[in-house]
């Protein structure tokens, strides 16, 4: 009788989050949450694919792959549902494995290196999250028991029946718990619950995820470390691709870097020159590139990598000067050209890309067909369309040899129209105010008031 009322009251509770779902699917579905599963040793997990960073796995994928699984894996599973849980508790509390004690998953991370083969899903659908416990009893045909360590103690399990364990973690920060004590706290659980199937010498497939994702509690950075360790989901995280660099025999003199650099002919198809330009052994020469203390010009010159046109290049033409209203000098992006085949089409940047000669410039969006900051010079330049994203370039003083732009002067001006609308309408309403406020001054009450059914006011008058 007490096993069919906890069993009521979980499916109560299992509709109830079903609903919150099916609720809260109309509203923001893009976050992900993290999934991961192990088997107990002897046992080995059919290999998947590490997906790409940025990839989401979706409910069918799976699915697909909890079919898989479970059929060469113990069905006796364990489900360790986290009321909240995002990949970055993992990157931010993780440790390295063998050094435990730094960590907030100690158990987590033994359990995930003692298998042969453990499956790591950095992000996977938040809807997708909260199907996993009715996936797994769909597959299994068994419904889910929710349990503790002390329950579990209790429990005979079978080896040979389907069985499937729910463990719930919490998920609460306050004034006494930090998140990387509440983290510890449900490890500690796991490794509990692990320590009791071992025990018991019952085989397992553990799962480990969470029903929405979590919001990471700022702590103070680790600045002065020199070395940060492997996480759990260390590989998905994207390295930023260094800059491009020209160098000199006395040191670097130019620098760019971009997201994306992308060209265009008669509106054709974008080509993104940025894969050829900033990938580690990409096909791009700068040896005809050249720099002195008054004009810098660099030439990227793609040989024949952009099909169509052959030879392609790419000039940054820069140079300096000293501006005696300012006291300082100041770099202008004089030209940008495009050589292709045997053409040449001219930009000119000096109106709109500019900085003082110590920064580099920085913008978000440098094109020249809408609010353009490069302007065509010749008359073939108007067959390209130009977009650089994300563009930062740097031609004079890259004094301290490294990999580091200097300070930025940015292209995106102090007063923007949100700004200036904003101003004004506050403008506007205190001149309103203002004159309300006059005219409240100005009003005055009579000295006398005349009866209108009585004797008029009469004033002598004195010769």
């Amino acid at each position: 009788m007490a096993g069919s009322e906890s069993s009521s009251k979980l499916r109560t509770i299992m509709a109830f989050i079903a609903l919150l779902f099916a609720l809260l699917s109309t509203g923001h579905c893009s976050s992900q949450v993290p999934l991961v599963m192990w088997s107990s040793e002897g046992y080995t997990l059919p290999p998947m694919a590490s997906p790409a960073a940025g990839h989401i796995i979706s409910n069918d994928q799976l699915m697909s792959y909890l079919n898989s699984a479970l059929g060469s894996a113990p069905h006796n599973v364990l489900l360790f549902l986290q009321d909240k849980l995002s990949k970055e508790d993992f990157t931010r509390y993780g440790g390295v494995f063998g050094n435990n004690h730094e960590s907030a998953f100690p158990n987590l991370e033994s359990a995930l290196q003692s298998s042969s083969s453990p499956l790591v899903l950095p992000a996977l659908s938040w809807l997708g999250a909260s199907a996993v416990p009715g996936l797994l009893q769909e597959k299994l045909g068994v419904s889910p028991l929710s349990v503790d360590p002390d329950t579990l103690e209790h429990l005979r399990l079978n080896a040979s029946d389907n069985t499937l364990l729910l463990i719930i973690l919490p998920y609460s920060t306050g004034a006494y718990l930090s998140c990387k004590e509440v983290l510890h706290s449900n490890d500690e659980v796991i490794g509990k619950v692990l320590s009791i199937m071992k025990a018991q010498g019952v085989p397992y497939t553990a799962i480990y995820t969470g029903l929405k994702p979590s919001r990471v509690i700022e702590e103070p950075s680790m600045v002065g470390q020199s070395s940060m360790g492997r996480s759990l989901l260390q590989a998905v995280v994207d390295e930023v691709k260094p800059p491009l660099m020209f160098n000199t025999t006395s040191g670097p003199c130019i620098m760019l870097w971009a997201q994306n650099l992308n060209v265009s002919f008669n509106n054709l198809e974008w080509i993104d020159l940025g894969p050829l330009t900033f990938a580690p052994g990409g096909s791009v020469s700068t040896a005809e590139s050249f720099c002195n203390e008054t004009n810098s010009q660099l030439v990227l010159d793609y040989g024949s990598s952009v099909p169509t046109y052959n030879p392609f290049r790419l000039i940054f033409s820069m140079s300096q000067r000293r501006y005696p209203v300012s006291a300082r000098n100041w770099f202008t992006l004089d030209t940008v050209e495009l050589l292709f085949n045997a053409d040449k089409a001219t930009y000119n940047g000096s109106r709109g890309i500019y900085a003082p000669a110590e920064y580099s410039f920085h913008c978000q969006n440098v094109n020249n067909f809408r609010n353009a900051l490069l302007v065509p010079h010749t008359q073939n330049a108007t067959q390209w369309r130009i977009l650089f994203t994300d563009f930062q370039i740097q031609g004079f003083s890259i004094l301290n040899r490294t990999t580091d732009f200097s300070y930025a002067s940015d292209c995106a001006g102090f007063f923007t129209p949100g700004i200036w609308m904003g101003l004004i309408t506050s403008l506007l309403m205190l001149l309103i105010l203002t004159y309300g406020m006059h005219m409240i001054m100005q009003l005055r009450s009579m000295d006398r008031f005349d009866d209108p059914k009585g004797p008029s006011i009469s004033v002598p008058q004195s010769e």
